[in-house]
């Protein structure tokens, strides 16, 4: 009878640690998920960002484009003294 009793005791021991692993597991898993969705909406925001044409023509400009139609102008010698 007490053998019976030490392996249901043991049984219940080893279900219940390997409860609590597999809580800490989820627990952990839920920190990874809750920090990609962050990642995630801040990656969104940004291609949405650089889908606008306004961002588009500024970051075109700072590469030294034009618009059509528009006549390029380039001043020189402005550091000299």
């Amino acid at each position: 009878m007490v053998v019976v009793f030490l392996l249901v005791g043991w049984i219940g021991l080893k279900a219940g640690l390997a409860l609590i692993a597999t809580q800490a597991q989820a627990n952990s898993e839920l920190r990874l998920v809750s920090a990609l969705k962050k990642s995630n909406s801040r990656l969104e925001a940004q291609a949405r960002a650089l889908n606008e044409r306004s961002t588009i023509v500024r970051q075109a400009r700072a590469l030294g484009m034009v618009d059509a139609g528009e006549r390029p102008y380039v001043i020189v010698g402005l550091n000299q003294h």
